[in-house]
């Protein structure tokens, strides 16, 4: 059973400040932030504040949306999906063949001026983040959520 907390207002503004940092985000979300001991961020419906999620046995809640470290967010495809479309910064748009081959789980090679994490963007479609490193971008598509087929 994994422990989650709340995020206080300090901790979401501190949150919400990196994802502008890093991906000039200027929208609101209005939900509940929780944060499980490995870092990882999920939504959750307002209504969960008036529940002891202590005394609960439950395996998961909410929505996954990102890995927070320090002074970096990793977005999962959901995560991307709510804040790409109010982002500026570090969105990389990429044709069809490249998101395909992106959802299948391979790298993009890249040598471009974007550094850090980016969120990776085919037409309206946002289909998570990758971190950029010399001459390529890394696949962060878990293994279950590939696409798993032949051209």
């Amino acid at each position: 059973m994994q422990k989650l907390k709340i995020l206080n207002k300090k901790e979401l503004r501190t949150f919400f400040d990196i994802l502008e940092k890093i991906f000039g985000y200027t929208g609101k979300l209005d939900f509940v932030f929780l944060l499980s001991e490995k870092n990882k961020v999920y939504l959750v419906n307002k209504e969960i504040e008036g529940i002891n999620l202590q005394k609960l046995r439950v395996n998961s809640y909410g929505m996954y949306i990102a890995e927070w470290r320090e002074h970096e967010v990793r977005l999962s495809i959901e995560g991307s999906q709510l804040v790409g479309p109010f982002c500026s910064k570090n969105v990389l748009e990429v044709d069809t063949k490249t998101a395909r081959e992106w959802l299948k789980g391979v790298d993009i090679d890249y040598n471009g001026e974007l550094e850090g994490f980016v969120i990776i963007k085919n037409g309206d479609d946002h289909l998570g983040s990758g971190r950029v490193v010399p001459g390529k971008i890394l696949n962060y598509v878990s293994k279950v959520r590939r696409l798993h087929c032949s051209d």
